[in-house]
């Protein structure tokens, strides 16, 4: 596994054995990056992160190699948390960053109370836990983490729909890739 583009491209990340992180592919992690920079290689620049159920922590850290301004990565597992501030040291990234160790819902109340805006959320819990989309899901329609213009992508097998309406939270584009798949949200007022 690797970063694919930006300040820290080509450098290479840690994963834990077995099967408890499914880290996003490096070929999807393109694919997602090349669909949010569209507008263009600054499209990234100064944006602000959720990572949820962040694993390696390998989406929110292309974020960063990317120009993001903060990756929030949420990481209930003690493991992967030690994890995902490896891989941070590894690539020398000091700042522009929190891991939050708790409950991907814990989280988003905890990081409301700032008053912090999300440019991109992006969530990939456990496949094994299909209730936890939905779950996660509703609570981001209904939280001030989101403004007008974020989004909110879901990665998930591509034989599961987490849905396409939670609130005003609907999915704008979907797009598939070998097993999986990501599903793009907005708000719609």
């Amino acid at each position: 596994m690797r970063v694919i583009a930006g300040q820290y491209r080509r450098r290479t990340l840690r994963s834990l054995p077995g099967l408890e992180i499914r880290p996003t592919a490096d070929r999807l992690r393109e694919t997602l990056f090349n669909v949010l920079c569209a507008g263009g290689p600054t499209a990234l620049a100064e944006s602000s992160w959720l990572d949820l159920y962040a694993g390696t922590g390998a989406v929110g850290i292309e974020a960063l190699s990317r120009g993001a301004r903060m990756v929030y990565f949420v990481e209930s597992s003690k493991a992967a948390a030690e994890l995902i501030a490896a891989n941070l040291k590894s690539l020398r990234i000091e700042d522009g960053f929190q891991i939050v160790k708790v409950e991907a819902a814990k989280a988003l109340q905890q990081l409301e109370a700032p008053g912090s805006v999300a440019d991109f959320v992006f969530l990939d819990p456990p496949y094994s836990m299909p209730d936890e989309y939905a779950k996660t899901l509703a609570a981001l329609a209904q939280s001030k983490l989101l403004g007008e213009r974020s989004v909110v992508i879901a990665e998930h097998a591509k034989k599961f729909d987490p849905g396409e309406v939670f609130g005003e939270l609907r999915r704008y584009r979907k797009l598939e890739q070998g097993d999986a798949a990501l599903s793009f949200y907005r708000r719609q007022i």
